[in-house]
């Protein structure tokens, strides 16, 4: 079978343009050509042309699907495995919404007023995701769509830091850290280990007050996992650092920690879209994080090296499923081109 170009988009309801830039860039070639010069796609282009779009959903930038389908053949079966385990997050999403709209049913049609939890429970699950994350981006955010089989487990990490709070237990004990660790191990899992959407649930945890009386991650309880995690993190600084570098670092270490996330999300992005480490946008980046870097680590390039050699080193300094060896290599390479002599004009 083979297909022209305007069948081939009439039939998959992709638009003629796109296919053209699929072949303009290499992604998606056609294999033949009529004696008139048309684009003619036979099984094999239909059969890669499915695995763009499936990748292409699973959120990949298209210039790592290039990548991607140029190494090793990728298997349509395990594709479709993978569209099919999609479609059961939709369907778990779905399916819990109704359970919840069930419920809510039932104690109407009973003449009850439902409980005022219930109705806030469910409108957020319905609107309050939707204002901070794309359809594609809640589908890979397990927070969203495994909220009920999660949420027990979140309720039992947030009672046991009040529990701490309210005994006076100071951030520094081990209980502290050992639960700050298992926090933030969880949240990096619970978010897909994807900063992008690390930096989107801060934000509406942060600009929805709704959100942390609901959950009960209040304020309070972040600002002790994070001065919970901060001694993790200075616990092993004193490993490399001299007395006075320590006491630069602590005093400073955290202060700026708002600004990581976002920062982490951009990075990402411009990952995702094929940026050049040597692009303006990459250098812009990078200048962003060697100035979070320095907030802390202070200007002596001695000291810098000692903490860059303890952020390469120890796990404990890397934060869970946020900034991975493809971020910290992109910035390494940005930086670098930061240095080169530019050419005068």
């Amino acid at each position: 079978m083979l297909l022209k170009i305007g069948e081939l988009a009439k039939r998959t309801g992709l638009t003629v343009r796109t296919l053209h830039h699929y072949d303009d860039i290499g992604l998606l070639s056609p294999s033949a050509r009529s004696d008139a010069g048309y684009r003619l796609y036979d099984e094999s282009d239909l059969a890669r042309l499915h695995r763009i779009l499936a990748l292409r959903r699973f959120g990949m930038a298209l210039a790592d699907i290039g990548t991607t389908l140029s190494g090793p053949d990728l298997p349509l079966a395990s594709i479709v495995e993978r569209q099919i385990g999609m479609l059961d997050q939709q369907i778990a999403q779905a399916s819990a919404l109704r359970s919840r709209l069930a419920r809510l049913r039932g104690q109407l049609d009973a003449g009850r007023q439902p409980d005022p939890a219930d109705w806030l429970t469910t409108l957020e699950q319905m609107t309050m995701y939707d204002k901070y994350f794309t359809q594609e981006e809640l589908q890979e955010l397990p927070l969203y769509t495994r909220a009920e089989q999660i949420e027990g487990e979140w309720q039992a990490l947030v009672t046991e830091v009040h529990g701490l709070i309210d005994a006076g237990t100071s951030p520094a004990d081990d209980r502290a850290r050992s639960l700050a660790r298992r926090w933030m191990a969880t949240l990096a899992r619970d978010t897909n280990s994807n900063p992008i959407l690390f930096a989107k649930l801060n934000a509406m945890h942060e600009q929805e007050p709704a959100v942390q009386e609901r959950t009960g991650v209040t304020q309070q309880v972040m600002d002790f996992i994070l001065a919970a995690t901060k001694e993790n993190q200075l616990a092993v600084y004193e490993r490399y650092l001299d007395a006075d570098e320590m006491a630069f670092v602590r005093a400073n270490l955290g202060k700026r920690n708002a600004e990581w996330p976002p920062l982490l999300a951009r990075v990402r992005t411009a990952i995702d879209e094929g940026r050049a480490s040597d692009s303006p946008e990459a250098q812009a980046l990078a200048r962003d994080w060697f100035d979070l870097f320095r907030s802390y680590a202070g200007d002596n390039p001695a000291t810098q090296q000692k903490i860059r050699q303890a952020l390469q080193n120890e796990p404990e300094l890397k934060q869970p499923g946020m900034v991975d060896e493809r971020m910290i290599g992109f910035i390494r390479e940005a930086m670098q081109s930061l240095q080169r002599p530019q050419p005068t004009p």
